[in-house]
């Protein structure tokens, strides 16, 4: 269970992409709903989990009304190689180590740990860990945000996990 859940304000953070460009929540929620997903390159229910969430971003970027961003609690180095050994496209920011001012905003316990977030600032939906139910009704909310109809995640014969505790 995410410390913070739906109905709740989301805390405003700022941090920088890998590339040293400054993200602000504040300013990206004025084009429309932001994704944020937490993670660390160490756990394997991140491994798992972020090639499902690239898939969700390859689908509904080109909406232009979301925006989707990594967490990572790791170093630039390391996310980067995790980024390239998972295929891992969509931006990612860095939550300093050590400090990790993002992540304890959110009061994270685990990771893997996603947010949507409202233009208005409200936490809409949370999940902790894998669940590809949860995966599956985030892809149906963007789609909805995004005016689109709702993109094949999970490919048939694939073999996915219903849950798995990060």
């Amino acid at each position: 269970m995410p410390a913070l859940e739906a109905g709740v304000h989301a805390p405003e953070f700022e941090l920088q992409y890998l590339d040293g460009r400054k993200f602000s929540l504040k300013e990206e929620r004025k084009k429309g709903p932001v994704v944020a997903v937490f993670f660390k390159v160490s756990c394997p229910v991140c491994q798992m989990a972020l090639p499902y969430l690239e898939r969700i971003f390859k689908a509904y970027e080109k909406s232009g009304n979301i925006t989707f961003v990594g967490v990572s609690q790791d170093n630039a180095a390391d996310t980067k190689a995790f980024n390239r050994q998972f295929g891992v496209t969509f931006p990612v920011l860095l939550d300093p180590a050590g400090k990790y001012p993002a992540s304890n905003a959110y009061g994270l316990t685990n990771v893997p740990t996603t947010f949507l977030i409202s233009p208005e600032g409200e936490i809409e939906f949370s999940t902790v860990s894998w669940s590809k139910a949860d995966v599956e009704q985030l892809n149906r909310r963007l789609a909805a945000a995004g005016n689109m109809a709702a993109a094949q995640i999970f490919q048939p014969g694939e073999n996915i996990s219903e849950f798995k505790p990060g």
